[in-house]
């Protein structure tokens, strides 16, 4: 017993010195490439591994910036799911956005991109900027408020009049029963950003012979072109695209605030980054406000690796 546990020793003594002998080489031979992102890697780390590890244990004191930290253990996670119910119904509201918006925004930018993809050249460069524009417009929020303004003059609400729908102007923005509704539809029109111009990237740079063996291989029509053959050549972009529609389904804040206001009527516009600038930018909480972003952290990674593992099977 005692031979068979120092040869395992051994051999997993050998098993790392080899391993570090490999390293080094492979470091010595690459070099320059290893010198040119050290850069990024630096700032990487400063800039986002850093201040997520600060985060999660800062989520552990009570910290209000003026004094320092004091150690309370769990107590910002206990008064947050069991206290805080406001922070129960940002994240109801949270997941519903994010369960609708973002395979929603997802497919749609695929789909988009697809369909764009066969166009000529010069038509299809004017319609990617068509699509990509309201992610893009600053004025985007001041035009959908008007269109749903409370009045008698909001696009919607004379509509309805005309038509005889409705007697009285809606109030859209302050009704609790469309506010988010509301948000999800303006969300959604917004979505078609990122994700949809890696999409674009990513069919453009299929290669052309590979479609002619399908065919020949017994590639019948386009639906076994897709899932056989140009998905998966394009999982680095889905998974790219995936990222991004999880990291933007989960992190809305702006669309809410702008159109609803902050806070929104008995807050149905509440989302988990909106109770994060409260506590944080607001009210300085920042030990409360550390446990809150460590929650949407933990989220955000399980969606991730959720989505990882379906993407896996594309093609399969």
């Amino acid at each position: 017993m005692k031979n068979s546990i120092i040869i395992k020793m051994n051999k997993l003594s050998d098993s790392l010195k080899n391993r570090y002998r490999y390293d080094v080489k492979r470091f010595k031979k690459n070099k320059v490439a290893y010198a040119l992102v050290m850069p990024f890697y630096c700032l990487f780390f400063v800039f986002t591994v850093l201040p997520v590890f600060l985060s999660i244990i800062l989520s552990f004191t009570y910290f209000n910036i003026l004094e320092s930290p004091q150690w309370i253990g769990f107590t910002n996670y206990i008064n947050l799911f069991l206290n805080d119910e406001i922070f129960i119904l940002s994240l109801k509201n949270t997941l519903i956005f994010a369960v609708v918006t973002g395979p929603v925004s997802y497919l749609a930018s695929f789909i988009f991109a697809w369909l764009i993809n066969e166009l000529p050249r010069r038509i299809r460069t004017i319609v990617v900027l068509i699509f990509y524009a309201p992610s893009l417009s600053g004025s985007a929020f001041l035009i959908w408020q008007l269109m749903f303004s409370s009045d008698r003059y909001g696009y919607f609400n004379s509509f309805l009049l005309r038509l005889g729908i409705i007697k009285e102007p809606i109030l859209w923005l302050t009704d609790v029963n469309y506010i988010m509704p509301i948000i999800i539809i303006v969300a959604l029109w917004m979505s078609i950003s990122t994700a949809f111009l890696a999409f674009i990237a990513g069919l453009k740079s299929i290669d052309k012979s590979m479609l002619e063996q399908g065919a020949i291989d017994g590639i019948r029509n386009r639906w076994q072109e897709l899932w056989f053959i140009i998905l998966p050549t394009m999982k680095p972009m889905l998974m790219f695209g995936a990222v991004m529609s999880i990291t933007n389904s989960f992190t809305v804040a702006s669309v809410s605030t702008e159109l609803v206001g902050f806070p929104s009527t008995d807050y149905a516009g509440h989302t988990i980054v909106t109770h994060l600038m409260d506590y944080g930018s607001m009210r300085f909480e920042m030990g409360y406000a550390s446990a809150i972003a460590s929650v949407l952290f933990a989220i955000m990674i399980t969606a991730n690796k959720v989505i990882q593992r379906l993407l896996q099977k594309v093609g399969n």
